[in-house]
């Protein structure tokens, strides 16, 4: 099959023939038609399938009929609403929206949280058809009235599992009880959980199920590699496989925020170019810290899960787990980075004792044994299932209050605490590092990034944003300058 015996406008064929491609993905010959149909559309396929083209095509398709040059608003009310987990996923499908949309007088914008809010309003008055967006931004522009949404045909709901991880249901039935009931409603996920399938049910009427490979598989062009190893030594032996793999293009995850953190100021330590990225940072350092990832100037991109989701890397070859994540179906999204399009990858997990159940989860999810291999002289010895329950039950020591270093996922609706005398909240309801607040805030500040100074420094705009964010502090020394750039600004509400 090729694209044009999909019926796609010859403006879109000729933008797909720039691209190079030829074929469609499995997912795109299976969605594609009944999106075209005007069929509501439930889609499960893993990350790097051709999945966000498969609805942004037909979506165009239909949209063709509007597309004008008029300078008027009025001519470009929103028709289309894709919602993102998060910023990265957000600023990757516009990209896809552009591309495609290029032949195309057809106006397309993104709005998320983390960056300012105006350039935003001005966009959106100005007139947009398809708006790409993360929930908690687009009901800041909701509740200013900065958007109107009564005219949404097209309502695209990506990567809606990982949504429903970090809390987003209330905020999405917020968003959908502003659109118009007769529309086209379209839900794609990497995984089908029974809350997803719940969802659908609300959202979806009489849908065309697509699915592409079998529920929660993994990634078939990813080798997983397991090396049992104890918790301490963790670091070592990441080292040792980078250097004795010569591995480049390392995306490593961790658990926190803080243990990212100190992963890659330690690797930076060892010599190991690194660095980290989650939602305490800002989307400009964010932003920096991939592009030198692709750029190869950095070896190691130490990320959690939140920070990570929608992260386009071309030809990732390695992903690494440092630590096992708390759901079997994050292993699915986590590989997902690697192995795309077809290319090859490994997946690597280092597996400590207290670890042993979260991996046997993920086999069971995956219905595959992980083939665990030597660790050499960074093995653990085999202990007993009574050793492993009595170290889980001993009182982890070294943290600040509680929660502090938890998880980097909302597991909870509505917004996030706040207790008086503490320093902001983000998305995740944890407290920043570096805020501000007396006593553990200036603990917890995490080390200082290489990325973040020479040769890596920041642009004058970022630098400006960080440092107009520092809270004023007396009677104190001089702090290191790139402390500042671990204080985001603080928009009206965080998106991560």
């Amino acid at each position: 099959m090729s694209f044009s015996d999909l019926g796609l406008a010859p403006e879109l064929l000729k933008a797909i023939e720039d691209q190079g491609y030829t074929e469609p993905t499995p997912v795109q010959a299976k969605a594609i038609p009944p999106i075209l149909l005007g069929q509501d559309v439930m889609a499960a396929a893993q990350t790097g399938t051709g999945k966000t083209a498969s609805f942004t095509l037909p979506m165009l398709h239909k949209l063709k009929e509007f597309a004008n040059t008029s300078v008027s608003p009025a001519r470009h009310p929103v028709r289309a609403l894709i919602l993102t987990p998060t910023r990265e996923l957000a600023a990757q499908v516009q990209e896809s929206v552009k591309t495609y949309s290029k032949h195309l007088a057809v106006r397309s914008a993104v709005v998320y949280g983390g960056v300012h809010i105006d350039p935003q309003i001005a966009e959106l008055r100005a007139g947009v058809e398809i708006l790409v967006a993360t929930p908690g931004r687009l009901l800041d522009h909701l509740q200013q009235k900065t958007v109107n949404l009564s005219q949404v045909q097209f309502l695209v709901l990506d990567e809606a599992d990982r949504m429903l991880d970090m809390g987003f249901l209330p905020d999405i039935k917020r968003i959908l009880a502003t659109l118009p009931a007769k529309r086209q409603s379209l839900l794609f996920s990497a995984t089908y959980s029974d809350e997803i399938r719940g969802l659908a049910k609300q959202l979806l009427v009489n849908p065309v199920n697509v699915e592409v490979a079998r529920r929660n598989s993994a990634v078939e062009t990813v080798t997983h590699l397991v090396y049992k190893v104890e918790s301490t030594a963790k670091r070592d032996l990441l080292t040792h496989l980078i250097r004795a793999r010569d591995m480049r293009q390392v995306l490593v995850f961790c658990n926190t925020k803080i243990g990212a953190n100190r992963l890659a100021y330690r690797l930076d330590k060892d010599k190991v170019e690194a660095t980290a990225i989650h939602s305490d940072r800002t989307q400009g350092e964010r932003t920096l810290a991939l592009a030198a990832f692709k750029e190869g100037k950095i070896r190691v991109l130490v990320a959690t899960d939140v920070a990570a989701r929608g992260l386009d890397i071309e030809q990732l070859p390695f992903v690494v787990n440092f630590d096992l994540p708390g759901s079997p179906e994050d292993y699915v999204h986590r590989i997902g980075r690697t192995g795309r399009a077809g290319m090859l990858g490994e997946a690597i997990s280092l597996v400590s004792d207290d670890e042993t159940e979260k991996l046997g989860a993920i086999e069971n999810l995956l219905k595959i044994k992980l083939p665990v291999h030597a660790a050499g002289e960074f093995e653990r010895a085999p202990r007993s299932s009574e050793e492993s329950r009595r170290d889980r039950e001993k009182p982890r020591e070294g943290r600040g209050r509680e929660g502090r270093d938890r998880p980097e996922s909302r597991q909870r609706s509505g917004p996030p605490a706040r207790s008086p005398g503490r320093g902001p909240a983000d998305a995740t309801g944890q407290e920043r590092s570096g805020s501000g607040s007396s006593g553990s805030g200036a603990r917890s500040r995490p080390p200082a990034d290489p990325l973040f100074s020479s040769p890596y420094t920041p642009s004058a705009a970022t630098s400006t944003a960080a440092e107009s964010a520092r809270p004023q502090q007396q009677g104190r020394g001089p702090k290191k300058q790139v402390a500042a750039l671990f204080l985001p600004p603080v928009p009206e509400k965080q998106d991560v």
